[in-house]
């Protein structure tokens, strides 16, 4: 798996990277080196790009563990992937149930996901230890034994849509109060990092976004985003080390256009695959420029966005 070449973005003062992701994954390569041009960061309030090399997670050999809640989800999956391709690490792969979810990850299908039908491609497990969690049903204390040892954390965990009568209660349960418990549970379990997978508009209503269609359509789900923006504040507030991973409409496909990375409350539109979404959390895990930041994230078509979950603006 390899993280390709960077660059390092700065937002009026958020500092983040864009991986480029080759068509061929191969290793991961040498650390992160950079040149900033001061000239270009001081005459312009827009992003100053620099470019820089690939960059390797700094895991320690055999002694880092990374936690992937969610891990059978689209997202998740991805994540898993890559992160069970990289040496000196110690990946588990947190799911509900974990002889549904060996195979499952080991298999190739079209799956349909609450309103969502989905290509899914099987993954190489070998190295992956599978453990039950569920969010909803266990205990902070039982989420915490399995985090227990951990160095980082990357939530990957969402409700599915599906019967419009317990949506509401299922991003609740989910997307509000099981993520609120993981935070719990990391911090009691010592865990460092904790990368969370949310949304662009999460925030919308504090930023003149609550009409705007992109919003509308996608809170209609459960009023997910008034959930997930609840955990995001939650994490924020925790004290732990933070990246909050806002990707625009989740596509299936492999990405089409370049990484385009924005600063927090930017972005109300644009899609991008779930491809690049897994390659910018698990280098949030080591890149200290990604420490406490949030980090919305679309494709770069060459024109304005004009859609978001599959909704043309």
């Amino acid at each position: 798996m390899k993280i390709g070449t960077l660059l390092l973005l700065t937002f009026s003062g958020v500092q983040a990277f864009s991986p480029s992701i080759p068509k061929n994954h191969a290793t991961v390569n040498s650390a992160l080196f950079a040149e900033m041009d001061r000239r270009s960061m001081i005459g312009s309030a827009a992003a100053a790009i620099v470019v820089a090399a690939s960059v390797e997670p700094a895991f320690a050999e055999g002694s880092s563990k990374v936690v992937v809640a969610g891990a059978t989800g689209q997202s998740g999956r991805r994540v898993l992937e890559r992160l069970a391709a990289l040496k000196g690490l110690n990946v588990v792969g947190a799911v509900r149930n974990v002889d549904k979810a060996a195979a499952s990850l080991a298999e190739s299908s079209t799956v349909i996901r609450g309103a969502m039908v989905q290509k899914v491609g099987s993954i190489d497990t070998d190295g992956v230890e599978l453990v039950h969690m569920d969010v909803v049903a266990d205990s902070v204390d039982a989420i915490t034994e399995v985090l227990r040892g951990a160095d980082s954390l990357i939530i990957a965990t969402g409700f599915i849509p599906g019967n419009p009568l317990k949506m509401n209660k299922s991003a609740h349960e989910v997307d509000n109060l099981g993520t609120c418990k993981l935070v719990d549970a990391a911090k009691a379990a010592g865990v460092k990092k904790v990368v969370m997978i949310s949304s662009i508009l999460t925030n919308g209503r504090n930023w003149g976004q609550a009409k705007s269609p992109g919003f509308v359509i996608t809170n209609a789900f459960g009023n997910v985003l008034d959930e997930k923006i609840v955990a995001e504040n939650y994490l924020r507030a925790s004290g732990l080390d933070y990246t909050i991973v806002r990707p625009g409409g989740l596509k299936a496909t492999p990405p089409a256009g370049a990484l385009k990375i924005s600063g927090e409350d930017t972005l109300n539109s644009g899609e991008i695959s779930r491809d690049l979404v897994a390659d910018v959390c698990v280098a949030s895990l080591t890149d200290p420029k990604a420490s406490n930041k949030v980090l919305e994230i679309i494709e770069d078509e060459g024109v304005p966005p004009k859609v978001f979950n599959g909704l043309t603006m």
